[in-house]
């Protein structure tokens, strides 16, 4: 993780240099990093459509090897290499989002070290002075410095005033402080959205899928394994997004916020490409 937040730490300081403000640079960040992992997402939306179009036959390979696992299995990663998918797509992309979220949030826990590249040796004895002065007022060493000594020392200043509210405080930690609540509240509305536009997705998906008609009849298909170790992580990721937001520095809720605000605006319009490309393969086959 270290070495991923090395890697952000060098494009985030770019970007507070050109600003010289950290909120603003948060916020190009997050655009960048999305704009970085477009092709994954489309990747993994096409994922997800071609697996609800190999529903029908996943059953039928189901219903013909129920009494045999072994026999399933083979027929099921056969199918899969012959469509040339991979099964644990969404496993792989919500790993990588863990590997973000831990990078980003080494991040914006040590500025001083993966951002402005502070010499170890200066990092470590402010530290000691400040924990000798008994001044601390956060768990966070390297914000606490920039919070009493940046006024002093330029290397250890970060502009951190971003639209009145300061982007080195812990929500746990100014718990009288209304202000530090806005932001990781929008963080929950949009993370709300989010999921709601992910099931009316797998919504409209399913109802493809879920009734065949075959010689006159419907017939419900089996539920695919991958859909519900999906949709739980689908849940489990703002969930585990929130629990850390409010235990860190500010600028971490805010990365989640405009990413998962772009994430919302990506996903409608992929969908929409998506859309109007199958309606046009469905006109061309007619």
């Amino acid at each position: 993780m270290g070495f991923i937040s090395e890697i952000f730490g060098y494009l985030l300081n770019w970007l507070y240099n050109i600003f010289n403000n950290y909120g603003v640079a948060i916020i190009v960040f997050s655009v960048i990093l999305r704009i970085i992992l477009i092709p994954i997402t489309i990747k993994q939306q096409k994922g997800m459509r071609k697996s609800a179009e190999l529903q029908e036959e996943m059953k039928e390979i189901q219903r013909k090897y129920k009494n045999n696992p072994e026999k399933l299995n083979q027929e099921t990663i056969e199918l899969y290499k012959r469509e040339k998918m991979s099964p644990f797509t969404g496993c792989l992309s919500s790993i990588l989002q863990i590997i973000i979220i831990l990078s980003v949030f080494f991040l914006v826990s040590r500025p001083l070290t993966y951002m402005k590249k502070v010499d170890p040796q200066i990092i470590e004895d402010y530290t000691k002075e400040i924990q000798e002065s008994g001044e601390a007022k956060t768990a966070y060493n390297e914000i606490a410095i920039i919070e009493q000594k940046g006024g002093e020392d330029p290397q250890v200043y970060i502009n951190m005033e971003f639209l009145g509210l300061d982007l080195s405080k812990v929500p746990t930690q100014s718990l009288n402080d209304w202000r530090v609540y806005v932001i990781p509240g929008l963080y929950i509305i949009s993370s709300v959205l989010s999921i709601k536009l992910t099931m009316y997705t797998q919504k409209k998906e399913k109802q493809k899928k879920e009734i065949i008609v075959q010689n006159g009849e419907q017939k419900n298909v089996e539920p695919d394994p991958m859909e519900q170790m999906n949709k739980t992580m689908m849940y489990m990721m703002p969930i585990m997004s929130v629990t850390i937001a409010i235990v860190a520095p500010l600028g971490l809720a805010l990365y989640w916020f405009i990413s998962n605000i772009l994430i919302i605006i990506e996903r409608l319009i992929i969908n929409k490409i998506m859309a109007i490309k199958e309606n046009k393969e469905g006109k061309e086959n007619a």
